[in-house]
């Protein structure tokens, strides 16, 4: 499946969660006026990214910190152009670096450029399935593949993350700023609201406009991971659980596990009597067929307590916001803000809705 177009279309958050859910194997180009940029993706994870932007490549910044000695960098030097072998497995085949060190190197470097792709709002995009020839693209051949891969969600959730913190702390300098003359001792930043009520003053602003329900999803796993320690959300498709994503899932392939998960919700009481009274339940998780599945699919002990949020929009639950503190056990806290998110984001879901029908209607 080939997939282009314009990110002004089509937002790279979608793109990611659409090769991820599809499990695609191939290489995303991203070009913009200025910049060139490749993602690989392998049965959905990404295991390699690289902009024209970066001022060094992966086996200059193994040398600058010292992980490759100066001396064995013309092995690399002397593959690249051309050759089946990737330079830096020349090293790591001469057992002249360790394979985790140069795995570190390449996990930081991918989420470097994702981060700063996804405040792309302009530009064209193209994925071609098993493309692995970067000729006329301005990059690099890859000089390192992650055996394993980052799950596109993990990037996305950390990505938006970053960005928030770096948008709230500049907010913050410059709201002390004002007023403030020079010589004077800067005022203390406002500390009377709750990490969790920051959070939600920040998270709210990118619910103001209709979002895609993807983008809302992972904005609900976001604010969800500053509060519990695992959560899953689950989209409600014909009286089902339909796995969508996750955070905090110990083992492998967490995400992949989650997306397989297709539960009927109708076999547990506990679960129809959240959906018709449509409020958030926090407390002990009774056992019946379906919470069984559910523990027994994301892994680990039975959960003393759990926190159940369903999300409306047009009068229904179109999802399932799960969390719980696994494996620590803490106790489950208050979560007035995450509440009011949960509301807000299913009126955000509303209004994508509401956009997605204009649209096919042609209005």
């Amino acid at each position: 499946m080939g997939l282009s177009g314009k990110l002004e279309d089509l937002s790279l958050a979608d793109i990611f969660q659409i090769l991820s859910i599809g499990k695609k194997s191939g290489t995303l180009f991203i070009k913009t006026s200025s910049d060139s940029a490749g993602v690989i993706f392998r049965n959905g994870l990404v295991t390699w990214a690289d902009s024209d932007t970066m001022e060094q490549s992966l086996s200059e910044e193994l040398l600058k910190t010292g992980k490759i000695r100066s001396g064995r960098i013309s092995l690399i030097k002397g593959t690249e152009g051309g050759g089946d072998v990737p330079p830096l497995k020349v090293l790591v085949d001469n057992m002249l670096v360790g394979v985790d060190e140069i795995e570190r190197a390449a996990k930081k470097r991918i989420e470097q450029v994702v981060y700063k792709l996804l405040l792309l709002q302009e530009g064209d995009f193209n994925f071609e399935p098993d493309r692995m020839s970067f000729e006329g693209t301005g990059l690099k051949m890859p000089e390192w593949e992650l055996r394993k891969g980052l799950s596109p969600e993990y990037l996305l959730m950390e990505g938006a993350r970053a960005y928030d913190e770096i948008q709230q702390y500049g907010r913050i300098l410059s709201e002390e700023m004002e007023g403030v003359e020079e010589g004077e001792d800067w005022p203390s930043v406002d500390d009377t609201l709750s990490p969790e009520m920051l959070s939600l003053r920040a998270l709210t602003q990118e619910l103001r406009f209709p979002e895609t329900p993807s983008e809302i999803s992972l904005l609900l796993l976001r604010y969800a991971s500053d509060i519990f320690e695992r959560a899953v959300l689950f989209i409600i498709h014909e009286n089902h659980l339909a796995g969508f994503g996750q955070f905090g899932l110990e083992g492998e392939q967490p995400d992949e596990r989650v997306r397989e998960i297709f539960l009927d919700y109708r076999q547990s009481e506990f679960l129809i009597s959240i959906f018709e009274r449509k409020i958030p339940y926090r407390g002990m998780l009774p056992e019946d067929p379906v919470t069984k599945s559910i523990v027994r699919e994301i892994g680990g002990r039975w959960p003393g307590e759990a926190a159940l949020y369903p999300v409306i929009a047009e009068g229904e639950v179109v999802a399932l916001l799960y969390c719980d503190n696994q494996p620590s056990g803490d106790d489950i806290p208050e979560t007035p803000g995450l509440e009011i998110f949960v509301t807000q984001a299913g009126l955000a879901l509303e209004k994508a809705m509401l956009k997605k029908k204009l649209s096919e209607r042609g209005e």
